[in-house]
């Protein structure tokens, strides 16, 4: 798995900085309130602008990089992050903080959905092993997203808006010289063909379980630092601490209990562990020490959770893995959109304890869905096909539903 050509490497390096961007602003959200004034559910405004664009734009992604290739458009995706993330360091005002954190969700969508298909199509070994190293990509972007958020947001909240600017014009760099020209697929791709898509009953199961586990998930990423009240470096060496584990289980953790008790027993079991710890955090929001911990343990229940979804949805139905890909993260990153503003409203207006509840529950929900629709996801441990027939399975239907 480890030994991939240079351009899977480039991508990976890239992949890494676009997920830092997810967790940077965590360690910064308290002090910008504090700065610009702010209310917590308008700080959290940062993550819902930018999850809310990049679920949307994710719909254009197939049917863009069917037209322009693929480089061409992790390079634009690239490109737009850095204008977005440095013009959002520019900003006097919340709003222009958010309205720029919106712009660089447009080039992470263009992105991230492209690097995914890139990985899985050029790298050597199966879908699996190429997943892995997608994950352990996502893991070390958002085990350091903190880390560093933390370290320049102590200088200053606009710090890291710069510092992802530079490391991204180093990834578009890279990119540009390392990724050989990709052409376009020989047939353009419909801006309708993921909402098509979502007509697979195990398709739209995996995206709905994803939705709804996200819920919890920007709850806590969201959320939490307002109750913790710490500074920007604590923030950023506690989510730093959360992300290295998130890392590793998706890695190591991830393969072993997908092997030894099937994909959809170990991603009810890994759900069912974020949701007790979302419980705990909700009984005892008043507890420094216990939020910290519980963060930090959440991790390891996340990192086996995104490998294995990551996956199932590569194997859900038989349709192009770009289309599929778009399809679900549309989906998803709508609860990862209400999750922050709404967990922010309920905290200021009723209470600090029921956000964490609010996300518990989601998770449970998405629990129910994924046991309910697990018929329809009986063929996620098959022995994967070879890569010709997934294609020629792919044309197919996606002949039949033109």
């Amino acid at each position: 798995m480890w030994r991939q050509p240079k351009p899977v490497w480039a991508v990976a390096f890239a992949s890494v900085i676009a997920f830092m961007g997810i967790g940077l602003v965590d360690p910064i959200l308290k002090p910008i309130a504090d700065d610009l004034g702010a209310s917590p559910s308008q700080v959290s405004l940062l993550f819902t602008s930018y999850m809310a664009v990049m679920g949307v734009a994710m719909i254009v992604t197939g049917a863009v990089s069917s037209r322009i290739g693929a480089k061409r458009t992790l390079l634009a995706g690239l490109a737009i992050i850095v204008v977005g993330s440095a013009l959002a360091g520019l900003q006097d005002s919340v709003n222009g903080i958010v309205m720029f954190r919106a712009v660089w969700g447009l080039g992470n969508a263009l992105f991230v959905a492209t690097a995914l298909a890139t990985i899985v199509r050029s790298a050597r070994g199966s879908t699996a092993q190429a997943i892995i190293l997608y994950e352990a990509a996502l893991g070390v972007g958002i085990a350091t997203g903190p880390l560093v958020g933390g370290v320049l947001g102590n200088i200053s909240w606009r710090g890291p808006f710069f510092g992802v600017a530079v490391l991204m014009v180093l990834a578009f760099l890279l990119t540009s010289f390392m990724l050989p020209e990709t052409p376009t697929t020989g047939r353009p791709t419909s801006l309708t063909e993921p909402f098509r898509a979502l007509r697979h009953r195990s398709l739209l199961t995996v995206a709905i379980t994803a939705l709804l586990y996200n819920f919890g998930f920007f709850t806590l990423l969201a959320f939490t630092p307002f109750p913790l009240g710490l500074g920007a470096i604590p923030v950023g060496f506690i989510f730093f601490g959360w992300g290295l584990l998130l890392a590793i289980s998706s890695v190591v953790v991830a393969p072993r209990l997908q092997a030894r008790f099937g994909t959809l027993p170990s991603i009810l079991g890994a759900l069912a562990g974020f949701a007790v710890l979302l419980a705990i955090m909700a009984l005892f929001t008043d507890s420094k020490p216990v939020l910290i911990v519980c963060v930090i343990l959440a991790g390891f229940f996340l990192g086996i959770n995104n490998t294995l979804v990551t996956e199932s949805v590569m194997k859900a139905a038989p349709i192009e893995r770009g289309v599929a890909s778009a399809a679900y993260s549309f989906v998803r990153f709508l609860g990862g959109a209400v999750a922050p503003y709404l967990a922010g409203k309920l905290g200021e207006e009723v209470s600090p304890h029921l956000p964490f509840w609010v996300g518990a529950g989601a998770v449970v929900l998405a629990m129910v869905v994924l046991y309910a629709g697990r018929g329809h996801l009986s063929h996620l441990d098959d022995e994967e096909p070879a890569e010709e027939e997934l294609l020629e399975e792919a044309e197919a239907v996606s002949l039949s539903e033109a």
